[in-house]
């Protein structure tokens, strides 16, 4: 089968660092560590695996930033290669073994790409605390080899589909997945809606994790579709709040405001404006930027992760002030913590799904995240601005990683296409 891999090797992140700045060919091209070829079609491992078909697999900016050597290598241990990228994944089930009772052939299901213990081959009271908890994207097992067997070897070490060796990820044209990782999708929902329930259900995630939300505005910070699915989510699960969405571009504002903000600024003046009118007092000190006293925002989610915007929400906070970090924040140079402790901010990360409290009953995200699709009508497909066939991979990251010339949100690859 035809897939797009990526294989991490020194000689491929030294031309990357060196070259990535001058030529994209160093980073997505023939002097990286992306291919494009025939590579073997995987074939199901036990009883309880599904094969699938990709419908659409969507470009996240985690994989820009892993395949542009932006990202911290803090995570390497708990990835393998090569690995056929793509975690976002719309499929269909086209082979399933003879203990599968989730789903059946010619069903559309959404991937959850997290790689459990359960999916490592363990069971029962042999899984780690997290994925007892039904929170397997935190699993402590992702770093070491499992019991399954992948074509006659343990598999690999890995958190994520689309980073491990031993499953191939969405950008090919099969994979491979246990029945737990899929979640059918309704025929009222159409492809594009249903190619964008994982990344919206991360913010799910973040959203029912923050609850309850009190009475004061909460600030959105970013443009992406992590940022969106926030916004989103924030409505969908119940917020009723004053919701502002900081974002950068008209067609990114026009999409805020109808998934629910109820107002949009830019970065900058604009956003000191909206922090002076929840009754901040502006002061500035004899040394660096300014900052306040009073007002804020009791609630804010950083979907970017950036020094800019982790400076920028410390500082917005108000007094004992929650942040939720969403975007994927690593190295951040001369980063001042002050109005952590002086504050007495409560700074609280998240990343993926699992099982959440809803309505009264255990759910897993991507079936709240469905279902309430289907349930407000939001026109989430607007976040997919470009289609690429598979074989124009290159041209797809391209999209994706120059948002500011392309005007690229969601960016999706249809091995169909």
């Amino acid at each position: 089968m035809k897939a797009v891999t990526f294989n991490v090797t020194i000689p491929s992140y030294v031309i990357g660092k060196s070259l990535g700045r001058v030529t994209e060919a160093a980073l997505f091209g023939g002097l990286s560590g992306v291919r494009f070829g025939e590579i073997p079609e995987p074939q199901l491992p036990g009883d309880h695996w599904v094969k699938l078909d990709i419908l659409l697999a969507g470009i996240c900016g985690s994989d820009i930033g892993n395949l542009t050597l932006k990202s911290s290598p803090a995570m390497e241990p708990f990835g393998s290669f090569p690995a056929v990228l793509g975690h976002e994944v719309l499929a269909r089930v086209v082979e399933v073994g003879p203990g599968v009772t989730r789903v059946e052939p010619g069903q559309r299901v959404a991937v959850d790409p997290g790689v459990s213990c359960v999916v490592r081959g363990f069971s029962g009271a042999e899984q780690c605390p997290s994925c007892l908890g039904g929170l397997p994207s935190t699993c402590t097992r992702a770093g070491d080899e499992g019991e399954t067997l992948i074509a006659g070897s343990p598999i690999q070490r890995g958190m994520t589909i689309g980073y491990h060796g031993s499953l191939p990820g969405g950008w090919g044209e099969r994979m491979i997945a246990h029945e737990s990782q899929l979640f059918p999708v309704d025929d009222a929902m159409t492809d594009r809606t249903a190619s964008l329930l994982e990344p919206l259900a991360v913010g799910m995630h973040a959203a029912l994790r923050s609850r309850p939300f009190g009475d004061g505005p909460a600030l959105v910070l970013g443009s992406g579709p992590i940022a969106l699915g926030v916004i989103w989510a924030l409505r969908a699960s119940g917020f009723e709040g004053e919701l502002i969405a900081q974002v950068r571009r008209k067609h990114e504002a026009d999409m805020a405001r109808a998934f629910g903000a109820s107002s949009v600024i830019s970065p900058g003046d604009d956003a000191r404006d909206a922090m002076i009118a929840t009754g901040a007092n502006a002061y500035m000190p004899i040394v660096g930027d300014e900052v306040y006293a009073g007002g804020g925002f009791p609630l804010i989610f950083d979907c970017v992760g950036s020094e800019q915007t982790i400076k920028q929400s410390l500082r917005y906070a108000t007094v004992r002030g929650r942040i939720v970090l969403l975007g994927c924040a690593a190295e951040i140079p001369k980063l001042d913590l002050t109005f952590v402790w002086a504050n007495e901010l409560q700074i609280q990360g998240f990343q993926c799904y699992g099982d959440e409290s809803w309505r009264g009953k255990t759910e897993h995200t991507f079936q709240i995240t469905h279902d309430m699709l289907l349930e407000t009508g939001t026109p989430v497909d607007q976040m997919v601005t470009h289609v690429y066939p598979l074989e124009q991979y290159r041209d797809a990251l391209s999209t994706a990683a120059n948002r500011r010339k392309t005007g690229s949100v969601k960016v999706l690859l249809d091995p169909n296409g």
